[in-house]
């Protein structure tokens, strides 16, 4: 559905795409794309050039900008969801890791896919443990009874153990290093929550599906005992509980 309010005030304005793109320093295309389309938002210092183009307020042309920007609630802490977790930007992932400054915590079962996506994220780790961060690894059992029914469940070439001991190899590179730390679990085979100081990422993972096509929760803490603290509480019982590798 095309933007009208964006549309209307252009025309009051005089002001055509071509200009109002000059004016946001975009493309043409990009202006047809917001005027097209109004859930297309465009980034905030764009909605201000536009604002001052048109002389209107952005909460005018953009409200569902507004409304994201002022959630109230539990659901506050929710940054983001994506249907599924490969959907999540990698930038994602490796800024909240270079962020961090006290904890990053990764209780997937496997967590295979992060030295898949992150090839030198064992040389990173290692560097954020220097700078003081503590780094825990909460992984799966590749031998346990739990492991093997996840197996015959998801029926994937790439086996729930082999993809553990992936991980438990990439962990012996580390072995050498104080500030990282990891454990065994088997509890948390339907969640994986990756804990990066206030932040997270958290994937439920469906019925017979791999982590990868499982949805995923971008989470901010805002509040106590909000939808952080009580997945931040599930991994610490979980690794509480968790033993030695």
């Amino acid at each position: 559905m095309a933007n009208v309010s964006l549309r209307r005030a252009m025309q009051d304005a005089k002001i055509t795409e071509h200009h109002l793109a000059e004016r946001c320093g975009v493309d043409v295309k990009t202006v047809a794309r917001w005027v097209q389309d109004e859930t297309r938002i465009p980034h905030q210092r764009h909605q201000w050039s536009a604002a001052e183009a048109l002389g209107v307020d952005s909460a005018v042309l953009w409200p569902e900008a507004i409304r994201n920007t002022v959630k109230t609630g539990p659901d506050r802490e929710v940054l983001s969801v994506y249907p599924y977790r490969s959907a999540c930007p990698k930038s994602i992932w490796r800024n909240l890791i270079s962020s961090a400054v006290g904890e990053i915590t990764l209780a997937g079962y496997t967590n295979y896919f992060l030295w898949l996506e992150h090839p030198n994220l064992a040389k990173v780790l290692r560097r954020k443990t220097e700078q003081g961060c503590k780094v825990r690894f909460l992984v799966g059992d590749p031998d346990s009874e739990v492991t093997r029914r996840r197996e015959e469940i998801e029926s994937v070439p790439l086996t729930v153990s082999t993809r553990i001991r992936i991980t438990l190899a990439e962990l012996e590179q580390l072995r050498d290093v104080p500030g990282v730390e990891a454990r065994f679990s088997d509890e948390h085979i339907a969640m994986s929550a990756f804990r990066f100081d206030s932040e997270m990422l958290v994937t439920p993972h469906l019925a017979k599906l791999v982590g990868h096509d499982s949805p995923m929760l971008h989470l901010k803490r805002h509040q106590d005992d909000g939808l952080f603290d009580r997945f931040a509480y599930h991994i610490s019982e979980l690794w509480s509980a968790g033993r030695a590798i």
